[in-house]
């Protein structure tokens, strides 16, 4: 059943290399490919759907068919609580896979929610599972790629845990710099921040109000510059610095 809010193009053929090349390269940084891989890559097969902001793609114990690859715009990962509130545990921008570990656990366990207008290319389960079991080279770059999931969530809980508040909103401007940088929409000098600041706050175990506060404290100490959507970083060496940031945990140097 097509989820509200969403509208689709029917299952594109083989080889639409427009589509998934953004995937291809991103995998390329997980683990090294062949000619075959990327082939086979190339020509899966996917549903090109179009969802509104703030739908939901993914519903806590929905069963999953299809994985959701991200082409255009920006989604998130959320839990809600017996009251109503909402933690945010990770953003995710194009060239994502956002729900890559339903082909194997089935039943999701966490809602995803479109935070911008995004376009996702829904590739089934049965043929990602497919691809894991004739392409190893393929399957090792799937797993790198969730593995790195992981090591973002525990990231994320020390900066919750640990971090002032004006640090752990430095700390998350850093990490999308460096994430952005990878999708070829920003980098270490600025980019557009889709985020509002109820989302930042959900993310960041915040208030809207803190967050405000915080985030004039980060331009009242030159850290950052806002112009609407777009957030300026003067001195990457200074933001990076003033919050711990160390981009180990993305690792980035996986093909290497």
């Amino acid at each position: 059943m097509l989820p509200r809010n969403a509208k689709h193009r029917e299952l594109v053929s083989v080889f639409d290399h427009p589509t998934l090349d953004r995937m291809v390269r991103k995998l390329e940084t997980r683990a090294p490919l062949d000619e075959s891989d990327r082939e086979a890559l190339l020509g899966l097969r996917f549903v090109d759907r179009t969802y509104e902001p703030s739908s939901f793609l993914i519903r806590e114990g929905m069963v999953a068919t299809h994985c959701a690859l991200i082409i255009e715009g920006f989604a998130f990962r959320q839990k809600l609580g017996i009251d109503g509130g909402r933690q945010i545990v990770s953003f995710h921008v194009p060239g994502d896979f956002v729900d890559l570990e339903n082909s194997m656990l089935r039943v999701a366990d966490h809602n995803v929610q479109m935070l911008t207008r995004c376009r996702v290319a829904e590739i089934p389960v049965r043929d990602i599972i497919a691809l894991i079991e004739t392409h190893p080279r393929v399957a090792r770059a799937l797993w790198v790629d969730t593995l790195i999931d992981a090591s973002i969530y525990r990231e994320w809980i020390m900066n919750v845990g640990r971090r002032p508040a004006k640090l752990r909103l430095a700390h998350l401007y850093c990490e999308l710099a460096k994430r952005l940088k990878l999708a070829g929409l920003g980098d270490e000098s600025g980019y557009r921040m889709p985020m509002t600041q109820e989302q930042l706050a959900d993310a960041t175990g915040l208030t809207p109000v803190h967050v405000n506060r915080s985030l004039k404290a980060l331009e009242a100490d030159g850290l950052i510059q806002r112009e609407g959507r777009f957030v300026s970083i003067p001195d990457w060496p200074r933001l990076r610095h003033a919050c711990d940031f160390s981009e180990l945990y993305l690792h980035l140097d996986q093909a290497t």
